[in-house]
């Protein structure tokens, strides 16, 4: 389970980090397996990502994944034990209503699936809820840039700050969003040199997803970097292995074995006892 030669990393160590010029490795995980695994590694962040609507559902979107899903999911990664900080993400619709209502169900990510903090997706829109949930001892992951639970006001996955005006305001945005005081920002899909600046502004830790090597850090889905997932991969996925043909391969094997009856064998078989050995006879 853990790691006993490793401390526990919180929102504090990957300011740290940032301070020492070390860069932060986190990773997309949705279970136990997965966690357990990142956790091995020596990964700095964990995000149960509402992203599982699209690699484990099979949706188009993120859209129609629940605070319900998420909490399971969540409190999956977090019985791994994990030495990574964990951070649970809010779905749409979960912190668009009422601030109490928000602050309840992010609540429920920390208290119910075991989330040391939250993600939730916009700017300054979502300032009022950002606040009042650090009031409530909540620390938050911000998300600029590309925010997929607006893929359908922003016209598809599209890469955000092209243009000047997008890009002041998301410099803006994180500007504004460190002095909430949020313990870091996701970066998507904007251009390097965005990615860059934001980067070099603030003093929290910068995480990109097609940010650029600029950012402080890195995320990537856990399914993507290891080459599991035949979905469509945006261009700034790096897939570490193809364990997709690993899988495909040992399924098509014991395929075989079945058909040909070499599935199991003697030695993967029980056997009777001698005392009733005769009862068959």
């Amino acid at each position: 389970m853990p790691q006993p030669d490793r401390e526990k990393t919180t929102v504090l160590t990957l300011g740290q980090k940032k301070a020492r010029g070390e860069r932060i490795a986190a990773v997309t995980a949705y279970d136990f397996p997965t966690a357990r695994l990142a956790s091995e590694a020596g990964i700095d962040l964990i995000l149960v990502g509402d992203s599982l609507g699209m690699v484990l559902q099979g949706h188009a979107n993120t859209l129609k994944v629940t605070l319900d899903e998420m909490v399971y999911h969540t409190s999956l990664v977090t019985r791994a034990e994990p030495r990574a900080l964990v951070v649970s993400d809010l779905p749409y619709g979960s912190f668009h209503g009422s601030v109490e209502r928000s602050v309840q169900n992010a609540c429920r990510c920390l208290k119910e699936g075991g989330a040391e903090a939250v993600k939730l997706e916009g700017g300054r829109k979502r300032f009022p809820v950002i606040q009042a949930l650090l009031d409530a001892e909540v620390p938050v992951l911000a998300h600029l840039g590309l925010t997929p639970q607006s893929v359908h006001a922003l016209g598809g996955f599209k890469v955000q700050g092209k243009l000047r005006e997008k890009a002041r305001e998301i410099f803006e945005d994180a500007l504004d969003l460190e002095k909430l005081g949020v313990f870091a920002v996701v970066l998507e899909s904007i251009p390097q040199e965005l990615g860059r600046k934001i980067s070099a502004a603030l003093r929290i830790p910068c995480i990109g997803i097609g940010a650029g090597s600029g950012c402080d850090g890195q995320i990537l889905v856990f399914h993507d970097l290891v080459g599991f997932t035949s979905l469509y991969l945006p261009k700034f996925v790096r897939a570490y292995a193809d364990t997709r043909s690993l899988w495909l391969g040992a399924l098509q094997k014991y395929i075989g074995d079945v058909q040909g009856g070499r599935f199991p064998d003697a030695a993967e078989s029980y056997h009777l006892g001698q005392d009733i050995e005769d009862f068959f006879k």
